[in-house]
Order: structure tokens, then C-alpha cells, then sequence
């Protein structure tokens, strides 16, 4: 194969990797904008993938309690572009991390590492996968989730180790 053949090969490549990576995108929002909360659009460098705006926890979280509360709130600020002020509230909620809400507790990881990678510290991303999987080995993304080009590859980094 010779060098235009090989460049030629690579530039295909790369257009059908990022149109599935778009396609994936758009299937995400698609599936985790709520209907009835209003999500503030933040402006994305153009370097980087399109960001789904909205985690919703999982359906299995009971609807009772402070560290019910806690997530909901550290869930809202993901949802309102304030990746910060999430890891911040669901870090901090001794409501979840005293509790023995197993799910609850992988919910709140869940989003602090969504918003870890989109603020690009995805080595702490990554930790954040691996105690979620520590608390449930079973822990995995939606097939929505796990398509994602920027958490997607590191939550199969954390569990390919675990």
C-alpha cells in the first residue's frame, strides 16, 4: 500500500468513525433531555465532541430522602452547565455517602464523572467509574451512554481494569 493509499484509507476511516460518533451524539440527547426542564446550551470548542446536556438518575433510585434530594440537586446543576457546582454538591452530600443507598451512591458517581470528563479531567472520570463499579460490579452505562466519545471510552477503561 503506498502513502496515498494508506492517506486515503486513514481520511475514510476518520469520516465514518466521526459520523458514528455523531450519530451517537445525537441519539444521546436525544434520549436524556428531559421534556419539562429547561437546559442552558454551553458553547463547546469546536476541538471537542458535542456534549449531551441532560443525566437523568436511573429509574431505580427510590423517590425518598435527603440523599434523594442531594442527587437531584447535584443532577440539576449537570443539567444547567454547572459541571463544577455538581461534582461539588454530590461530593460533599454526606446524605449519600453516609447512607447505604448503593444506587443512589452510583448515581451521584455516575454524574460526577459525566461531568469530569466534560470538563476534561478524565483521569479523575475514570476514578469516579471505578468506585461506582467497587460499590456495583454490575454497573454499567445505558447503550446511549456508553456510545458517548468522551466518557464512553474511559467508563471501558475503568471496567476493562476492574
Amino acid at each position: 500500500m503506498n502513502n496515498h493509499q494508506l492517506s486515503k484509507y486513514l481520511w475514510v476511516s476518520t469520516l465514518a468513525f466521526s459520523c458514528m460518533l455523531l450519530i451517537g451524539c445525537e441519539s444521546v440527547s436525544k434520549l436524556t433531555t428531559p421534556q419539562k426542564t429547561a437546559v442552558k446550551n454551553k458553547e463547546v470548542k469546536s476541538a471537542q465532541p458535542p456534549v449531551p446536556t441532560a443525566v437523568e438518575p436511573t429509574p431505580v433510585v427510590p423517590i425518598a430522602g435527603g440523599d434523594v434530594q442531594a442527587l437531584k440537586d447535584g443532577v440539576a446543576l449537570y443539567n444547567d452547565g454547572d459541571y463544577n457546582g455538581a461534582i461539588k454538591r454530590l461530593s460533599s452530600a454526606n446524605e449519600i455517602w453516609s447512607g447505604h443507598n448503593k444506587a443512589i451512591q452510583v448515581e451521584a458517581l455516575k454524574t460526577m464523572a459525566f461531568s469530569y470528563c466534560v470538563t476534561s479531567r478524565t483521569q479523575l472520570c475514570r476514578q469516579q467509574f471505578e468506585r461506582a463499579l467497587k460499590i456495583d460490579p454490575t454497573f454499567d452505562l445505558m447503550p446511549s451512554e456508553i456510545g458517548h466519545p468522551i466518557w464512553g471510552p474511559v467508563f471501558l477503561k475503568a471496567k476493562k481494569a476492574k
